[in-house]
């Protein structure tokens, strides 16, 4: 076995030098963190033991006026306002910001001030982009990657009139920022200031060209990293065999061998002693302890176990899992889940435990194949069996229209819905219940077939009774109120007033004649009416489209006095007259 380590790995500048800071302060008294000194688990539990307590917001540093300690800035740097409220509060602190973090807020308050609309690119939710983001008031447009930055382009999110400025985050990805500065360039007026941290660079650079020479490639630190996170993408395109663990120990040695040529790098947040331990360990690896080694770890994976793993990163739907297997899992978004809406990047996260389903141990590219809709599927079908035994309700949501009815998914499965049992009523918009959520009974259940019909015809009919209840209650002749044209006939059209439909007969339509109620209204119509009548014992509610103030008979003596000459249009004849239309 070679093993190659990153001359960069570990700690940085910056982070050792808050890190170091916070430890020396330790010996002096009462210590506070304004956010995580680092991002790393491992040291912020051992802080913890030592009672370093974090502070996340500037709430949290007006209750603590008056304590007897310290504040120690993050790394990542802060906003405007953190550094107002410890002044205001008269809080003592030790800013650790790293200088090249503190360059970029610099920069931005500079061109901000200057007239300059800012641009970070970075993630949005991190502390450090935070923190810059805070200089310009909060107005700058965050680009994560090149797919972000056509986006906001398509959605004219850019004023092509104005001039902007671009920072980026210090652990950002060094050829994804070109692509955005490449993409922006085209059709911006934009200075641009690349504010990668060298160390980064470097980090990032050696973990490409160790990654292309080695044949396994371990990541050692915090999969809340962004630097870490970004170590473990950069090193999968060149070496598929890269594992990301927090220490040696979250490692299954099972992925080795002893012909294997390995190289190990280290996120910026990741402490010097746990790096020399990974270090020691897979180098005090000869034959005879490394096959003890993994007969204690070895981890089997078959095609249809359900096993825990952790999620290593989520990317464009698809989630990379770590099995404790010498290879990945990989799920698909299409077995994430059977809701073609679901958004799967803001379900989990790296670092999230999740269980899974295994499909396939070798899907071909040498991953595991993972599915966790089929996990779900398995458990969704007990609950909806027992639901079917005993005559219970369930809630799922449609989200399919197929031939003779609809497709819901109850609890992760696909279940058929007739057309029939979607209401209580005739429907003649089917696309109206398309994304809607509803209480449904299990009609069939066959495990066999993995057939299942449910239904919401009894239990709509039920809700209309109680809702109808509610609403004759309440409603009073002359109120007015607003619905939607649910039903239309040749007598008049049915008002949908919210569950509870009420009539407008053809002659309340309008103060002038209507021959057809489609002259005036559409299914669909949102509409304002007044109700003329309640009739709780027939279960009728009769309403009005005229306005009653703008009635034409009110001021029909004043306008039409007898004796005066007027012009009309004949609109009917009868044996014993003709009928002439003086106004609609």
């Amino acid at each position: 076995m070679e093993l190659i380590v990153a001359k960069s790995a570990g700690f940085c500048f910056g982070v050792k030098r808050a890190v170091d800071c916070v430890y020396d302060k330790l010996k002096r008294g009462t210590i506070y963190t304004y956010g995580a000194i680092i991002h790393n688990k491992e040291v912020i539990k051992d802080l913890e033991r030592q009672h370093v307590t974090i502070v996340d917001c500037v709430e949290d540093l007006e209750r603590i006026r008056g304590f007897d300690g310290e504040i120690i800035i993050r790394s990542h740097g802060v906003t405007p306002s953190v550094y107002e409220a410890l002044s205001t509060n008269e809080i003592a602190f030790t800013d650790c910001t790293c200088p090249f973090v503190k360059k970029i807020h610099s920069i931005v308050k500079e061109e901000y001030e200057a007239g300059f609309h800012i641009i970070i690119v970075g993630n949005e939710n991190h502390p450090e982009v935070l923190g810059i983001n805070g200089w310009c008031d909060n107005s700058a447009i965050i680009l994560d990657c090149i797919e972000t930055a056509k986006t906001y382009a398509v959605n004219h999110c850019f004023d092509k009139q104005k001039k902007y400025s671009m920072v980026v985050q210090t652990t950002f990805q060094t050829n994804v920022f070109q692509q955005i500065n490449e993409f922006l360039a085209e059709f911006l007026t934009l200075k641009v200031h690349d504010t990668i941290c060298s160390a980064t660079n470097e980090r990032q650079k050696e973990a490409v060209d160790m990654a292309k020479r080695v044949d396994k490639m371990i990541i050692i630190g915090d999969t809340g990293s962004s630097n870490t996170q970004k170590l473990y993408e950069i090193s999968k395109k060149y070496c598929k065999n890269t594992f990301l663990c927090e220490t040696i120990h979250d490692l299954q040695l099972n992925i080795f061998s002893t012909n294997d040529k390995i190289g190990i790098t280290a996120g910026a947040s990741t402490p010097p002693t746990i790096l020399k331990e990974a270090i020691n360990i897979m180098s005090e690896l000869d034959n005879q302890l490394f096959e003890e080694m993994i007969s204690k770890s070895f981890v089997t994976l078959h095609t249809g176990d359900v096993v825990k793993g952790t999620v290593i990163q989520v990317s464009n739907g698809e989630v990379t899992v770590n099995l404790g297997y010498k290879s990945d899992g990989i799920i698909s978004r299409a077995e994430y889940s059977d809701d073609p809406h679901v958004n799967v990047d803001e379900l989990v996260k790296a670092g999230d435990e999740i269980e899974v389903y295994v499909v396939r141990v070798n899907d071909g590219d040498g991953n595991v194949q993972l599915s966790k809709k089929r996990l779900e599927a398995t458990k969704g079908f007990t609950v909806i069996e027992e639901a079917f035994n005993n005559n219970e309700i369930v809630r799922g949501k449609i989200v399919d229209i197929v031939k003779g009815g609809f497709i819901s998914l109850i609890e992760n499965i696909r279940v058929f819905v007739p057309s029939s049992q979607i209401s209580n009523r005739f429907v003649e918009d089917l696309k109206s219940f398309k994304g809607k959520e509803f209480n449904f009974k299990i009609l069939e259940f066959d495990r066999s077939k993995r057939r299942i019909v449910a239904g919401r015809k009894e239990l709509a009919q039920k809700e209309y009774e109680e809702l109808r209840v509610q609403v004759f209650e309440k409603l009073t002749a002359g109120e007015k109120l607003n619905g939607v044209v649910s039903r239309i006939v040749d007598f008049g059209a049915f008002i949908d007033l919210g569950g509870v439909d009420g009539l407008i007969h053809i002659s309340e339509l309008s103060w002038g004649r209507v021959k057809k109620v489609k002259d005036v209204l559409s299914i669909g119509d949102k509409v304002t009416v007044t109700v003329l009548e309640v009739n709780k014992e027939k279960g009728k509610i009769s309403l009005s489209l005229k306005d009653v103030d703008s009635n034409p008979w009110n001021d029909v003596a004043e306008r039409y006095p007898i004796g005066a000459v007027v012009t009309g249009r004949v609109v009917r004849m009868v044996p014993f007259g003709a009928f002439v239309e003086l106004k609609e």
